[in-house]
């Protein structure tokens, strides 16, 4: 080990680094920060309230640096030829140990201070995302890579590529960020988390000059120019806002396989993240095409592996590819499966498809749930303001229902012409989404137990929802609207030896 590892007294112990007491000192920052934008929003007239705050953030820093401290001492770790064992806790001690052969993925990030501080934090994940394994924050970059070899030492082999690089970042690909959801929904959470900061700390944001000033020139100006102003410096606030979310993000990126038995992914620009996943452990991708993704030629890549954290954790860990070109994603879907990535084309393209529709009935339900969710209501709250109001909103409703029944028409349609399932060699293939398009490529060994579910209107239209629970991802796929006689047959053969037996008793039961 390098001359920068800290060792704890017994065999082969050790401490993260002490510089990481500096890491955890900067929790204050975000809300000193707050403070002093408040000040300067309001001329410097700060409220008594803040004053008591600012007075418990000092008192917490003081506690929560010196609980940081004792952990520190206490936390120790080692790893031996079999397994990573962490001693934790000051007064009542715990020793964790996982098995190196349970160690499915290990995660290393740098914040912008880690990387100042030249350390990195390490988390290994396991089968069991309930096990527990805790993160080892901070270690030394070289010491970090160290630790992930000996973690990641009984990865499966495999045949290495002549070009083990999937893919690399290329500038190019910042143009797909402004067709993200974080164009809008960026900008308003960042409006939401000024203003829920601000009352926090007794600041009414429509109280400051600033704001009454620019909601007093907007009102003096026609709406039909305001409106449309506004609409266009939101979006191209969301656009640069995306955009910078983007590089920070995926900056840097290079998909790559590690001596044939890992996948590796570096990505982040001022937060750097590397995830690195054992190859058996791999056991399917997902391509997602959002709507206006799509629209653009675009696509995205995750991978579906066991040992990526919860859910939350498992969206920010399992990506391989950022939004990028179509063609792309489709290039390293496959070379991350091994094999060439199903992709059949849509079954109005004139070429025919591998993919199994659902029958006719899938279609109608979409077409009954777009107009009973989005027609209907709308339309009856408008026609009862009319009532009530004035009779002018029955032309309204008029033109709103017109227009919600031709767009749940497109929605069902397109819903209903991108569903599709099926097997293409060893992979389970399932493809839906209108608004958020999905091609899974999931190993059939994978599948560890069906699920069938129907609802009563499902079972009088003779249809039936399948759902795949695997150990990978987060846990379980859907196979929407399946013919109810055709789903048994399907399930058994995707996966065989889950079903047949109850299919026997069925059958059985039925001649009794």
């Amino acid at each position: 080990m390098t001359d920068t590892t800290r060792r704890a007294p017994g065999g082969g112990w050790r401490r993260t680094h002490p510089r990481t007491l500096l890491v955890h000192a900067t929790w204050p920052l975000p809300p000193l920060a707050s403070l002093g934008a408040a000040a300067v929003l309001t001329g410097g007239r700060i409220p008594p309230g803040t004053w008591i705050t600012l007075a418990a953030l000092t008192v917490s820093f003081a506690v929560v640096t010196a609980v940081g401290a004792v952990r520190w001492a206490r936390t120790e770790f080692r790893v031996t030829g079999a397994a990573l064992e962490v001693r934790t806790g000051a007064w009542t001690r715990r020793l964790r140990t996982v098995p190196l052969d349970r160690i499915r993925t290990v995660d290393l990030t740098a914040t912008p201070l880690h990387r100042v501080l030249r350390l990195a934090a390490l988390r290994a994940g396991t089968a069991g995302e309930g096990s527990g394994v805790p993160t080892l924050d901070a270690l030394p970059v070289a010491e970090a890579r160290q630790v992930r070899d000996a973690l990641l030492a009984r990865a499966t082999p495999g045949a290495v590529a002549d070009d083990p690089v999937l893919a690399r970042f290329s500038p190019r690909w910042l143009r797909y960020a402004p067709l993200t959801f974080w164009v809008v929904g960026g900008v308003l959470i960042a409006a939401g988390t000024v203003h829920r900061v601000l009352h926090g700390m007794g600041v009414d944001l429509w109280e400051l000059g600033v704001v009454r000033r620019a909601f007093a020139a907007f009102g003096t100006v026609s709406p039909w120019l305001t409106v449309p102003a506004a609409l266009l410096v939101l979006l191209a606030a969301g656009a640069v806002g995306a955009v910078a979310l983007y590089a920070e993000n995926w900056w840097g990126h290079r998909l790559e396989w590690a001596d044939g038995s890992t996948l590796r992914v570096r990505r982040g620009l001022f937060t750097t993240r590397t995830v690195t996943i054992d190859r058996a452990r791999l056991r399917g991708v997902l391509l997602r095409e959002p709507l206006l993704l799509r629209a653009g030629g675009g696509a995205a890549v995750r991978a579906v592996a066991g040992g990526l954290g919860d859910r939350d954790e498992n969206r920010a860990r399992s990506g391989l590819l950022p939004p990028a070109p179509r063609a792309l994603a489709v290039r390293v879907a496959g070379g991350a499966l091994g094999a060439p990535f199903p992709d059949p084309p849509l079954p109005d393209r004139g070429a025919p498809t591998a993919l199994t529709r659902p029958p006719r009935a899938a279609l109608r339900r979409r077409r009954l749930r777009g107009l009973c969710w989005v027609t209907l209501p709308g339309t009856a709250v408008l026609a009862g303001g009319a009532a009530a109001c004035t009779p002018a909103l029955l032309v309204w409703a008029g033109a709103y229902a017109v227009v919600s029944a031709a767009a749940v028409e497109w929605a069902a349609r397109e819903a209903y012409r991108a569903l599709g399932y099926g097997l293409c060699g060893g992979h389970l293939v399932v493809r839906s989404g209108v608004f958020g398009r999905d091609t899974l490529a999931l190993e059939r060994s994978a599948v560890a137990a069906w699920t069938f579910s129907s609802t009563p209107f499902g079972r009088r239209a003779g249809l039936v929802t399948l759902t795949a629970a695997f150990a990978a991802g987060e846990g379980r796929h859907r196979i929407p609207d399946l013919a109810a006689a055709r789903a048994p047959g399907f399930a058994a053969g995707a996966a065989p030896g889950i079903v047949e037996e109850f299919l026997v008793g069925a059958a059985e039961s039925g001649r009794r």
